[in-house]
């Protein structure tokens, strides 16, 4: 507690995406009522912990992390947020956090959920809250993977991915760079003509020819181009794969090549399966890889 016997709150804010702020849960907008909240309850505000842009179904947040920091937890005796679900999404995650806060003889306060740790029955409510936070947010990610793979069994372009290196989107459809689409028929070319990954990798990174992060190159990174169809204009979605209606960066002789020599490269013979787009019945049709 603080010197004059209030206790001591930490405030806890987080949105993960621009429709959470428009339906009201804009980081402002909790900060102002969590320390509305705590002014009537006379709570003594010591810290604000605020992570933008992180989900909650994990506890990879900055700000997460700096709250439960040792020497920062000894700050504040209770944890106050606006709703259970900005803290956590996922149920094991918050029991484990509230069995850590109760080893530190700390509480926990969620102002619209109206519940008080420290009854049974504040505790019990808790856990059903966040069990159905927790239904909520994995049938959401099912109906997303759902609508996922059947928009790609339909061959319906775009699946809202990020525009892998060599390619940029103009208009709702894949465009080459110039220059990165010129790295990536580097890479091929380099692959085909016997050069190891490490050897690929030692050669761009020596010219200084990064990734587009300004990351260095390796066998890991150099692997995705090289098993990415959509260079050799194809797109791709768990098991499925078909034509796409953008410019290609190398042609399906070359991406075909490269796959057979990566596959023959694998010491186990149950372990060489590789992408033959040249195969395919129809190019522009829907094909679950082998």
């Amino acid at each position: 507690m603080s010197s004059d016997g209030r206790l001591r709150a930490a405030l806890y804010a987080r949105v993960s995406t621009d429709e959470q702020a428009a339906e009201g849960y804009s980081l402002t907008a909790q900060l102002e009522k969590l320390r509305a909240y705590c002014d009537i309850n006379d709570y003594e505000v010591v810290g604000e912990y605020v992570d933008d842009g992180y989900t909650g179904r994990n506890t990879n947040r900055p700000e997460y992390k700096r709250l439960f920091d040792p020497e920062n937890r000894k700050t504040w005796d209770v944890l106050v947020v606006l709703k259970m679900d900005r803290i956590h999404r996922n149920s094991r995650n918050f029991m484990d956090m509230m069995d850590d806060i109760s080893r530190h003889h700390q509480q926990f306060v969620s102002t619209y959920d109206n519940i008080d740790t420290s009854t049974a029955v504040g505790r019990f409510i808790m856990d059903m809250i966040q069990r159905l936070a927790q239904l909520e947010s994995e049938q959401t990610g099912e109906r997303t993977s759902f609508g996922m793979h059947q928009k790609a069994a339909e061959g319906s372009g775009m699946l809202g991915f990020n525009a892998p290196f060599g390619y940029e989107f103009s208009e709702g459809g894949l465009v080459p760079v110039e220059e990165e689409s010129e790295t990536v028929r580097e890479i091929f070319s380099m692959y085909l003509s016997g050069m190891t990954m490490d050897d690929i990798a030692f050669r761009l990174n020596s010219a200084r020819t990064l990734t587009r992060r300004g990351n260095a190159w390796n066998k890991f990174n150099l692997r995705t181009v090289l098993h990415n169809p959509t260079y050799a204009g194809y797109l791709h979605w768990e098991d499925l794969i078909w034509k796409g209606d953008f410019e290609a960066i190398v042609d399906i002789e070359t991406f075909d090549a490269v796959q057979e020599m990566m596959a023959a490269r694998i010491r186990n013979p149950k372990q060489r399966h590789c992408i033959s787009l040249s195969s395919l019945e129809s190019p522009n049709s829907v094909h679950a890889e082998s």
